[in-house]
């Protein structure tokens, strides 16, 4: 699932895929260049996305002469109506955007580019975390460069914390701790909701994941062939969210809700607490209604894991390796330099009013980390104390991905996640089972 855009939020990317044209290259232009086609550029209706686009597109073919690298543009960066298609027609191009959960699925199909002969050309490679490097590594080739990353925590109101007289600069570490300040917001009456959950449009196996994750449970088994949501840890996922719900009525009557909901309640200030990503925040702010100072992130609780997301580029299968090569480069350019690039440019982005200080994206480790966080800090135009909490815990959580086939298992836990919200007498155990069934089902079919 994206979790509102799955990509970097120091500029509004308004980013796109493509229409079913041919775009691959055949590597070698006119006047002897290396040609490569990308995709993901910003539409022209973002305007300032796009000069920024084009201008470090342009520095990086002032710098290197004998590349020349072909946009394209379109919304969004990946239509997954025409992905699959684009990959078998050849029509995809040399250099593409895929999300996290798209890496397997192309190299089983034969369309990645291996890129492990090349990857040491990469010069930022070894600073990218290992756990979002890892995700575009099958049997131990690299097939893709991680260039955004996400991850879920507790987005919380600081306002309406000191009202229920909660510490706002200690927030909730448990699920029990989530439940009890949520008993607390929601008595301060007048329609505040202390927790909002989605139960809707596959949203609610999304988050039901999210929170099997923090629990320390999973949805599907390592080798993909079973499911596992019918475990005590899935249990207790549902327990909560039904006693929450019904005995506590922290939250509040109305269900099925999906994430605009959520980000609605929080921006008018009537919701305690929901799970999201740290790129919420900006768009709580600028079309919710919310102000800076009063929302706060904290890492999911339970104290196990956290699903992660984002977001990189892989490599055609037919790109020679002069396309490789330039390729690489290309993303070290505009996405992998700390500080600096399309993406890292923060005295930029402050400049046009983005938001510089966010805890996410976190791409780096060691010294390029270091480098790119005291960039981010010396340009910060939000209260970066807000987000410590998830900063500091979230080193210490494994981070998890989405399980495959997501979009079909997450309709199926939606079913179960909404049937709990909606009945109170909802049976949690035959819920489990008949969802873990179907699971099995998609699973035996992949």
């Amino acid at each position: 699932m994206r979790s509102t855009g799955i990509r970097r939020t120091l500029v509004a990317l308004g980013v796109g895929a493509l229409a079913l044209t041919a775009c691959g290259s055949d590597g070698d232009a006119a006047d002897g260049k290396t040609r490569i086609t990308v995709n993901c550029m910003p539409p022209k209706s973002a305007k300032v996305d796009r000069q920024f686009f084009e201008e470090e597109t342009a520095a990086f073919e002032k710098k290197n002469p004998d590349i020349d690298v072909v946009p394209h543009d379109a919304f969004p960066c990946q239509d997954p109506k025409t992905f699959d298609a684009k990959l078998a027609g050849g029509q995809m191009e040399d250099v593409f955007y895929t999300y996290f959960t798209d890496a397997r699925h192309v190299v089983d199909i034969n369309q990645a580019a291996d890129l492990t002969p090349y990857v040491k050309e990469l010069k930022s490679y070894s600073t990218i975390q290992q756990q979002l490097r890892d995700i575009y590594t099958v049997d131990g080739k690299v097939y893709g460069i991680p260039r955004t990353g996400y991850s879920m925590g507790l987005i919380y109101n600081r306002e309406l914390f000191q009202k229920a007289g909660l510490d706002p600069d200690a927030p909730p570490a448990t699920w029990d701790e989530v439940r009890t300040a949520a008993k607390k917001i929601a008595a301060l009456g007048d329609g505040v909701v202390g927790y909002a959950d989605y139960s809707a449009q596959n949203q609610g196996g999304w988050h039901f994941t999210a929170e099997l994750y923090s629990q320390g449970g999973d949805v599907v088994s390592a080798d993909g062939k079973n499911a596992t949501v019918d475990t005590p840890e899935g249990r207790a996922v549902l327990q909560t969210l039904h006693d929450m719900r019904w005995k506590d009525e922290s939250m509040g009557s109305k269900q099925l809700l999906v994430i605009n909901d959520a980000q609605q309640m929080m921006g008018s200030g009537k919701l305690g607490m929901y799970l999201a990503a740290p790129d919420n925040i900006p768009i709580l702010v600028k079309e919710k209604g919310a102000a800076y100072k009063n929302i706060a992130i904290a890492p999911m609780p339970g104290g196990k894991a956290t699903l992660v997301g984002g977001d990189g580029y892989m490599f055609g299968k037919k790109a020679t390796p002069e396309q490789i090569r330039a390729g690489l480069k290309w993303l070290d350019h505009m996405f992998l330099t700390p500080g600096d690039g399309f993406l890292g440019d923060y005295a930029r982005a402050k400049q046009n009013d983005a938001p510089v200080g966010l805890p996410e994206p976190r791409l780096f480790t060691g010294a390029a980390d270091a480098e790119d966080q005291q960039a981010k800090q010396a340009n910060a135009n939000v209260p970066v104390e807000n987000y410590q909490a998830f900063l500091d815990g979230n080193q210490k959580l494994e981070m998890k991905i989405e399980p495959p086939h997501a979009q079909q298992l997450y309709s199926v836990l939606d079913g179960v996640v909404s049937a709990v919200l909606t009945k109170e007498d909802a049976d949690i155990d035959q819920l489990l089972k008949d969802a873990s069934g179907k699971i099995d089902g998609i699973l035996s079919r992949s």
